[in-house]
């Protein structure tokens, strides 16, 4: 059997992985991919990888060296791979689509979690606390929605918006036709919108799209969410928001710098970076550790993928889900 380094496993990952491998060896390794890590790759021929590991070219250099010949990302995103260093070294494949209607759901259980104070009032209740004061949402129904991204998942999202009677307003440079979707543009989706969400990747054009400048041109008490990546959000800019009010609240499941902090239990551990640690203790911030994608049926499909993915490769077939490096 062909042998496969696991970086950064989790228990959920192992589930699905265990029960449907019968052509690897895998190699579970609890760690991180870094520089500094790829030693524990030896005598692999491929890497299975998250969003979190470190796919540089020092990375890669050290996986090479090795005899390393594939880097199956068990994710969609690949921002974390320096694939024009990559090119023509290494392979690198990837998890298209696993459940966008997990990221979906998540994303409407942020917002909902958000306005209705459903967090706040578990709180109160566990302690016998039956108070409604400060528990005051509004309605969804009739309120504007502004998504950024239409693809799966951002459409998805959209279609559970209509089932709250909410209008539906969006941006794509790529708009996707035959959904009846209402595309605008960033401006008038800024200035329009109760609810901006984000569902786009991470671009040089997408790059901090929420900043300081979007800030200023959005509604007073807007609510913004974040189930994507983090730094489509410059959360300095979004942090003075939330302060001064033009932020009514934040749903987060990413955060710019989350890299060495996310999927890791730092409960005991005083936090360095500032501006986290303020969105965490903000009354009107849910973040959550990038877990929108976290469901057994989309555990089992990234399984699933990946595993095919390895087979592809190892049996010299055309790669169904490659991710190469595009000249621009």
């Amino acid at each position: 059997m062909d042998k496969i380094a696991f970086f950064d496993t989790k228990p959920y990952d192992k589930i699905w992985f265990d029960k449907l491998n019968t052509d690897f060896e895998i190699k579970y390794i609890d760690y991180k991919l870094t520089p500094d890590t790829a030693s524990a790759a030896k005598g692999c021929k491929a890497v299975v990888v998250f969003v979190n590991d470190t796919l540089s070219s020092e990375t890669i250099d050290e996986l090479c060296a090795l005899g390393v010949k594939l880097i199956a990302l068990r994710c969609s995103g690949y921002n974390n791979v320096d694939l024009r260093y990559a090119k023509d070294k290494i392979d690198v494949v990837r998890v298209p689509v696993y459940s966008p209607y997990a990221v979906a759901e998540h994303t409407m259980a942020l917002l909902l979690t958000l306005n209705r104070k459903i967090h706040k009032a578990f709180i109160r209740t566990r302690d016998f606390n039956f108070s409604l004061n400060g528990l005051t949402g509004f309605d969804l129904h009739g309120k504007t929605v502004g998504v950024i991204g239409t693809g799966q998942i951002g459409r998805i999202f959209i279609d559970i918006c209509r089932g709250f009677g909410m209008r539906v307003i969006a941006y794509d440079p790529y708009p996707a036709e035959g959904f009846g979707i209402d595309y605008v543009t960033p401006d008038k989706l800024f200035a329009e919108s109760d609810v901006i969400s984000l569902h786009c990747p991470l671009t040089s054009s997408t790059r901090y799209i929420i900043n300081e400048a979007s800030l200023a041109k959005m509604k007073e008490g807007v609510f913004i969410l974040n189930t994507s990546r983090g730094q489509l959000i410059d959360s300095d800019a979004l942090l003075q928001a939330l302060k001064d009010g033009k932020v009514r609240g934040a749903g987060l499941d990413v955060y710019e710098e989350e890299t060495s902090i996310f999927f890791e239990d730092y409960s005991s551990t005083i936090i360095q970076d500032d501006v986290l640690a303020l969105l965490v203790s903000m009354p009107n911030v849910i973040m959550t550790s990038h877990q929108a994608f976290l469901t057994d049926e989309a555990l089992q499909k990234i399984a699933e993928v990946t595993l095919f993915n390895l087979n592809q490769f190892f049996k010299g077939e055309a790669l169904q889900n490659a991710v190469t490096y595009q000249e621009k």
